[in-house]
């Protein structure tokens, strides 16, 4: 009986393993738009909030959910955005923030396989930080949305100048701009208009990368 109990656990942990590192066909273009928004709001409110648990839990379930990663991929994803994440936040200069640039370059390589197109990873975080830190420099949201889009176009290899792209960066940089315009007394009404801003912004998105 014994035997058959250990046997049996083995198997069910067999088993287990193999869902979460088996490969799955991940594409970073399966996204919906208004999940994207849902899950990236909660994700603004867990930095802010400084719950890093929370953020982990809701960055593994948007790559796992929204662009189809195994459970152990999107681990490893998670954890690499999480990282870059938690190591940025206390920085005060440029020189400081790079300290997250080797966990965003990871992020990305891990990210890269999903990609329809294979991208320069490194120029990706670079890019990635660079309006990171500009939002801490006053420069304005529709500006630093400019380097949003060009991150999304080099992720999902399109042009630069993509009106979609462009729409979905400056979209998604206002919504930043909302949120930092009502800093410590923002509401849970605020953070809806900001879930909406979102949406309009992924919807841009997925109009281009779906072409």
């Amino acid at each position: 009986m014994m035997r058959k109990i250990i046997l049996g656990a083995a198997a069910v942990a067999a088993l287990a393993v193999g869902y979460a590192a088996i490969p799955r066909q991940a594409d970073l273009r399966a996204f919906d738009p208004a999940e994207m928004a849902r899950l990236e709001t909660a994700m603004w409110r867990d930095y802010y909030d400084k719950r890093y648990a929370e953020l982990f839990l809701h960055l593994y379930q948007s790559i796992r959910t929204q662009f189809g990663f195994s459970p152990l991929q999107s681990l490893r994803v998670a954890l690499n955005a999480a990282e870059a994440a938690k190591t940025f936040q206390p920085t005060r200069s440029r020189a400081e923030a790079d300290a997250a640039l080797p966990a965003l370059v990871a992020y990305y390589r891990n990210l890269a396989s999903a990609a329809s197109l294979a991208f320069d990873v490194e120029q990706a975080a670079r890019l990635e930080l660079d309006w990171w830190q500009a939002r801490r420099e006053a420069v304005a949201p529709r500006d630093y949305g400019l380097t949003i889009a060009r991150v999304a176009a080099l992720t999902y290899g399109r042009a630069d100048d993509d009106p979609s792209i462009g729409r979905f960066g400056i979209a998604r940089a206002e919504a930043m701009g909302f949120r930092d315009a009502r800093g410590e007394g923002i509401t849970d009404a605020d953070w809806a208009a900001i879930e909406t801003r979102l949406a309009g912004a992924y919807g841009a998105l997925k109009a281009g990368v779906g072409r």
